[in-house]
């Protein structure tokens, strides 16, 4: 009997969300009105970002593949039909596109374009869109969860592609409100 009862626990699904999370991340999306904090960067691992990995010159905790970014400033700010952005980037460049080193963090401030949204079958929602700053376009994908988790992939003709892990909050109150 206990075993059954195990097995059962066991086999429920790790993502099962609240009907709550799930109608607030839903209003949350409808409204293009949000802000995305990442903790952690995951540039794509090249030997040249691996030799700088092992410089130890990253913050503490930071690995192959995952760097810190608790404390440093970054957001991702969707506000109707605008983006917001600083997100630090760690990789490298395909071709320079800036002098004097300005450019090194990825800074969005304008439009969208062609902005689309998906629900997914764990309930989290697949968003697609296009930005450019002065000297770059970017395809930026988000990936956000009912318990507020999110995912963001950049992928520029400039760059190497950069991915986010971090958590999205409420643009209207900035405060952890789904």
């Amino acid at each position: 009997m206990y075993i059954l009862f195990i097995l059962v626990l066991s086999c429920k699904s790790a993502n099962s969300y609240s009907d709550e999370q799930i109608k607030r991340l839903e209003t949350l999306i409808e409204s293009k009105s949000y802000t995305i904090e990442s903790d952690w960067a995951r540039p794509q691992v090249t030997y040249a970002m691996q030799q700088v990995l092992n410089s130890g010159i990253l913050p503490p905790g930071s690995g192959s593949g995952a760097i810190s970014l608790i404390g440093n400033a970054n957001f991702l700010t969707i506000s109707g039909d605008s983006i917001n952005a600083y997100l630090p980037y760690f990789g490298e460049r395909q071709m320079p596109t800036g002098y004097g080193g300005s450019d090194s963090a990825i800074q969005l401030k304008g439009k969208l374009k062609d902005y689309t949204f998906e629900i997914e079958k764990n309930n989290s929602y697949l968003i697609l869109f296009d930005a450019q700053n002065e000297t770059e376009n970017f395809n930026i994908s988000i990936v956000l969860f009912p318990n507020r988790k999110s995912e963001i992939r950049v992928n520029s003709a400039s760059r190497f592609p950069i991915s986010y892990s971090g958590e999205v909050l409420s643009v209207k109150t900035n405060k952890t409100t789904i």
